[in-house]
């Protein structure tokens, strides 16, 4: 039995801890804000600390859901953006941009899309939301030295980012619905 096991099985009491719930109690424990602002200085240079927090089985459930969200995002309800067309149809997206107040994304200049919620960016990868990241990933670009174009518009299927940008928002809402879930739990 991996040493790691057997500490989770010593200090919970519990034979009956997987290696898959101790990964789960870990990704739970890694989105924790707590955890996070506590452990932030250590994060950016060593490896993460992990802590035994006193409701391990909540933590596993937690980030059991926090993962299957995370890896089946393209699989999850789209969130009802209100659409304004305008103009002829288009799908095709050059550059999409966020307003000011960030309600509202103008996906090119046939179509926005309106009423993102604001906790929309509590979900945030590195140094920006998720819905920020594919806004400025999902867009024409050229590689300056190979000239290379990256073009994430799929003449297969068209509605595909529309599709993602509403997925992403249900991904972030759920996430954060979670993660003050977890917030309830203390670390230690």
């Amino acid at each position: 039995m991996p040493r790691q096991l057997a500490q989770f099985h010593t200090h919970y009491g519990q034979q009956s801890i997987s290696k898959w719930e101790i990964f789960h109690y870990t990704y739970a424990l890694l989105h924790h804000p707590e955890y996070r602002t506590r452990y932030a200085a250590n994060l950016k240079r060593e490896l993460p600390r992990i802590p035994y927090a006193p409701a391990f089985q909540k933590y596993a459930e937690i980030g059991a859901d926090l993962m299957k969200l995370h890896i089946e995002y393209e699989q999850q309800t789209e969130y009802p953006l209100q659409c304004t067309e305008t103009g002829k149809l288009n799908w095709r997206v050059e550059r999409m941009s966020l307003s000011k107040d960030k309600t509202q994304i103008k996906y090119n200049s046939f179509l926005t899309l309106s009423g993102i919620p604001p906790e929309v960016y509590e979900y945030r990868l590195g140094n920006r939301s998720a819905l920020e990241w594919v806004i400025d990933q999902y867009q024409i670009s050229t590689d300056k030295r190979s000239g290379i174009v990256n073009d994430p518009n799929r003449p297969d299927d068209p509605e595909y980012r529309v599709r993602l940008i509403g997925q992403v928002v249900t991904v972030s809402l759920e996430t954060v619905k979670l993660v003050r879930e977890l917030a309830t739990h203390p670390i230690q």
